[in-house]
């Protein structure tokens, strides 16, 4: 039967169809995707994230209630608890007494894991609006990452239209960042969702060439996580193409200025955190030293040398030589990744900025449990997954990223005494 019922209208004396024909009453699919169409875009990401956290917090729950006591909680702790654990424990430190003067040495003389890790924007924020409502730590902290992570997803909303050009594969986008395998982290005490709330903004400033907005919006993200220089290095990137095909997209002298001054400035802010942690501590490398401090446990202590780390940890994880190819294979298939079809969609910034933080982490981050969260600022290319319109595809999708959750959550986040993988 058609989607539409037949118009009573006789037809035209001349055989062309009646006033009314062809203007029937729409049922089935065809009726549904109209109505939806009528929903503005905001109120539908306020469905998808509010449906999304009812999955994400039943399965948090039910790891909760499996939970054996731990260095944070007792057994079967409360939902706000048991957000709050692994870093959340730093970050409460850092709300309540700030950033140590001295750094901690251990019995081996080496400078140990301390607050200087992590950064002052997420947990200052906490401090000011438990100040100012006189509630818990966990609950701000859980709200402040709900509130970040709902607005990163309208925002990722609207970043998604702009570049796919699509109404549903913008929406499905949004599915997709909030149902993602780490997602539960965006109602947990991190600075993950607060982060990407900054990132997300920034790049969709950046697309629209609004760019004297993107310099305040740097200041509070370079403060919030370590992706400062990263940023700087994808305006670089954006200056350099702008400049080379300037012919047909012109770019005036202001934007030239705004743009080249906007990367000068966010490679300062990315050296903000490491320069503060030197004057506060009077140890040059205060802030980098903290770090190697996590990789320790895996490798040793030693120096910070560029672009060394994933193949020492390939390495570490797999065995010589073995883990350094794998290593390539995973720098070849990423750079391959980005010029496929799909990833072409985004759009060349887009694409310069997953470029810039994959570089970024392969100059710094030493592989180990927490690498699919330092992974989380390349989201966007959650568009280019969303783009196929097969509704099996889609659900599949949807249900394999509900099962990751599981899976991240048993191996991830639920501590089971023996645990030496943070995430």
């Amino acid at each position: 039967m058609s989607e539409t019922t037949a118009s009573t209208d006789a037809a035209a004396p001349n055989g062309r169809p009646g006033p009314a024909a062809g203007r029937g009453r729409v049922t089935g699919p065809g009726r549904a995707s109209a109505l939806l169409s009528r929903v503005p875009g905001w109120a539908q990401v306020l469905v998808v994230f509010a449906l999304s956290r009812v999955i994400t917090t039943v399965i948090a729950l039910l790891f909760a209630r499996a939970q054996g006591p731990n260095a944070w909680t007792g057994a079967n702790p409360p939902y706000l608890s048991y957000a709050a654990i692994w870093d959340g424990n730093w970050y409460k430190i850092i709300s309540f007494y700030g950033y140590p003067s001295q750094l901690p040495v251990n019995a081996d003389g080496h400078i140990g894991e301390n607050a200087w890790a992590f950064m002052p924007g997420y947990p200052f924020l906490v401090s000011v609006l438990r100040w100012a409502t006189g509630s818990s730590w966990e609950l701000i902290a859980v709200v402040v990452s709900i509130a970040c992570s709902l607005g990163a997803a309208l925002v990722f909303h609207r970043l998604m239209k702009h570049v796919l050009h699509d109404d549903g594969a913008a929406l499905f986008s949004v599915v997709l960042f909030c149902v993602a395998p780490l997602s539960p982290l965006l109602q947990f005490a991190y600075a993950e969702a607060m982060g990407l709330l900054l990132l997300v903004t920034a790049l969709y400033l950046m697309v629209t060439r609004r760019y004297a907005w993107v310099f305040p919006v740097v200041v509070v993200m370079a403060l919030t996580r370590p992706t400062g220089l990263a940023f700087a290095l994808f305006v670089g990137l954006h200056v350099v193409h702008r400049y080379l095909t300037r012919r047909r997209d012109p770019f005036p002298v202001r934007e030239r200025v705004t743009t080249v001054a906007l990367a000068v400035f966010s490679g300062l802010m990315g050296l903000a955190w490491p320069g503060i942690a030197w004057l506060v501590t009077g140890e040059l490398t205060a802030y980098t030293d903290t770090e190697l401090a996590w990789r320790a446990s895996y490798i040793g202590y030693g120096e910070l040398v560029p672009f060394t780390a994933w193949f020492q940890g390939g390495n570490w994880w797999l065995g010589a030589p073995l883990g350094a190819v794998v290593v390539v294979l995973l720098i070849a298939g990423f750079a391959a990744f980005l010029f496929t079809p799909v990833v072409k969609r985004l759009g060349v910034d887009l694409r310069l900025w997953l470029a810039s933080y994959a570089l970024y982490l392969l100059a710094v981050f030493f592989p180990q449990s927490s690498t699919f969260r330092l992974l989380m600022p390349l989201f966007p290319a959650l568009g280019a997954l969303a783009l196929p319109r097969s509704p099996v595809y889609r659900v599949a999708l949807v249900v394999v990223c509900i099962a990751g959750q599981v899976g991240w959550m048993a191996i991830g986040w639920g501590v089971d005494g023996r645990d030496w993988t943070p995430p």
